[in-house]
Formats: structure tokens, C-alpha cells, sequence
């Protein structure tokens, strides 16, 4: 009979989701499946199921009352809390039960250098800070392009600001440039905006959702990737444009701030879409201001290698299941 410890990855976001709390809640068990007996629930079972020796949840807010009941059951055994965006940049502020997690949890996980910053002083000395990962891919050959794709990935939804991206769409001059839009409607009124500017705007298109395989190889091929939201807590889809050589364009809020670095050249205000088309046409035009763009963005790749994510999080999990066992 096996021996090797048990863990529980609580995760709010289903597979059928495909978004960045699903594939973090999927990496993370296979990361850790070699080592421990790993089992991937959408919510706590209760008691009954076996019994887990370290539980993982993703969402402070959403798997409040998980991490609750993991507690009463379990008051000596290892919690690691994992703090999404809308955890760091909203629901530490406003919801009783995100805070309450903070403080049951016995070990903080941040995805980015800025993360830590939100907290409380005294709940940074729990906290680690873990890069999220995405294997490498070879860049798509660079030709001399009639069409320069830019990409935005992320389901409609207001924290991810689909409609700057739009906007845009109807502010860049460079006739080469297409703006693509990745993602499913989660909210009504935005899907009819997209579908609004598709035909306004020749330059814009919305593809819906695509899976993640295809996501990856459309993303590859694109000139840029913009990310435009108003919070992240560290995208995976900004890992995945530079582990596959392709530049971002980023609102300069903490959550990109901390995955690509304060000096990063591709910043744009919030919500200022004429910012962001200014550096779109900037991109197409300018050589050297694409070539910065890559070169700051190959500095940031080995943060997002698997093998470091892999063993910073196996070495948290171990601490903390040793330390449990003193």
C-alpha cells in the first residue's frame, strides 16, 4: 500500500472553464502526482474521503469554505492558500471570508514580485512567491509579414477590459495590424460589443474560445500579445507569450508590473486605449522598439521555466509537510 502523502487541490475553476485558475490547479498536480497521492476537487467532500495530509486551495474568497472545513477537521495539518487576482486586488478589501482565509492558512502563495505588497507585514513571512511556468515553444519563423496578427487571450469579463482592446481596434493606423480576441463570453453585454466592433472595425476579430493547445500555437504566430485587464494576480497567458518569443503590450497595473518588471517598455494605462494603439503602431513601425520589447521579455523566461516552478513549489510542500510532522 502506497505511502506517500495525500494531497487535496481545492480549485473553483473546472477543466470546462479553461482558464488560469484551472490550469494552475491542472500543473500543480501533475507536478506533484510523481511524489504524492494527488486529487484535484472542485469543492471540500467532507470527512469521509481520505484523508489529506496537505491541502492546496486556489481562491481565498471562493474556497473559503473549504479551507473552513479543512481546518475544523484537520486544526494540525498544512493549508496552502493560492491568491488569484481578484483575491490580492479586491476580495482581501471587501469580503469577511477572503480575509478569514488569510489568516487559516498556514503557508501564502503569490504568482508574482508584486503580490506581497498587498499584504499585511505581518502575513508576509508566510508567503512565497511562485512563478507560474509553460513549456517553451519555438517561435514561428520571422518573415517579412503582410498581416501583423496582435492577440488578446481571456474570456469576456470586465476585470479583463476586453473593450480597450476594441477601442483600439478603430485607433491604429499601420493597415497590416489585426487585433484577434481569444476567449468565451462570460458576459452578454461584452460579447455584443465584440461582435458590435467586428463589424465596425475591419481590423478586429473575435474567435471565441479555442482550446488551450490552439490558443498556444495561434498565440505563437502573433506579432504581440496585449493584456490590457484592470487586475491579475499573475497571467499565465503573459508566461505563455514569452516562453513562445512573442512580445506583450501591458496595462501597468502590479499584477503585469510583477511578472515582467518595473522597467518593461511595453506598459499602457489602464483603460487608455489610445496609449495602447499608439503602441501598437509604434511595434509595427519601429524595429528597435520590438527588438526591446523581446529582449526584456527573454530576460523574464527563465522565472517561467517548468522545472522552477516545479521546485519551488515541491520544496514549499515539503517543508511544511515535514514541519507538520515534528
Amino acid at each position: 500500500m502506497s505511502t506517500r502523502p495525500r494531497i487535496a487541490i481545492v480549485s473553483p475553476a473546472a477543466a470546462s472553464d479553461n482558464n488560469g485558475n484551472w490550469q494552475t490547479a491542472s500543473r500543480w498536480a501533475r507536478f506533484l502526482d510523481k511524489r504524492f497521492r494527488v486529487q484535484v476537487m472542485g469543492a471540500w467532500p467532507g470527512a469521509d474521503q481520505p484523508e489529506p495530509d496537505l491541502l492546496i486551495a486556489l481562491h481565498a474568497r471562493r474556497s473559503a469554505a473549504a479551507l473552513a472545513a479543512f481546518c475544523e477537521h484537520y486544526p494540525d495539518r498544512p493549508r496552502i492558500l493560492v491568491l488569484t487576482g481578484t483575491d490580492l486586488y479586491r476580495d482581501i478589501d471587501t469580503a469577511p471570508e477572503a480575509r478569514t482565509s488569510l489568516e487559516s492558512a498556514t503557508a501564502l502563495v503569490v504568482l508574482q514580485e508584486a503580490g506581497p505588497e498587498r499584504l499585511p507585514p505581518r502575513l508576509r513571512a508566510k508567503t512565497h512567491v511562485i512563478y507560474q511556468s509553460a513549456p517553451a515553444l519555438l517561435p514561428a519563423p520571422d518573415k517579412q509579414r503582410r498581416r501583423l496578427d496582435i492577440c488578446m487571450i481571456g474570456h469576456l469579463r470586465l476585470e479583463k477590459d476586453p473593450q480597450t482592446f476594441m477601442r483600439a481596434a478603430g485607433l491604429v493606423h499601420d493597415p497590416r495590424l489585426r487585433l484577434l480576441h481569444i476567449g468565451g463570453a462570460l458576459d452578454p453585454a461584452l460579447a455584443e460589443a465584440a461582435r458590435s466592433t467586428e463589424q465596425a472595425s475591419p481590423r478586429y476579430r473575435w474567435l471565441g474560445p479555442m482550446t488551450h493547445a490552439a490558443t498556444r500555437q495561434r498565440l505563437k504566430r502573433c506579432a504581440a500579445m496585449v493584456i490590457a485587464s484592470h487586475m491579475e494576480g499573475g497571467a499565465n497567458v503573459i508566461i505563455e507569450a514569452v516562453t513562445s518569443g512573442v512580445p506583450v503590450l501591458a496595462s501597468h497595473i502590479d499584477g503585469n508590473r510583477g511578472m515582467l518588471g518595473n522597467g518593461y517598455a511595453g506598459y499602457f494605462p489602464p483603460g487608455d486605449a489610445d496609449s495602447l494603439a499608439r503602441l501598437l503602431d509604434r511595434l509595427a513601425c519601429d524595429p528597435d522598439f520590438d527588438a526591446l520589447l523581446r529582449r526584456q521579455c527573454a530576460a523574464r523566461a527563465p522565472l517561467f521555466a517548468p522545472g522552477a516552478e516545479q521546485a519551488a513549489l515541491c520544496d514549499l510542500v515539503d517543508n511544511l509537510l515535514r514541519a507538520s510532522a515534528t
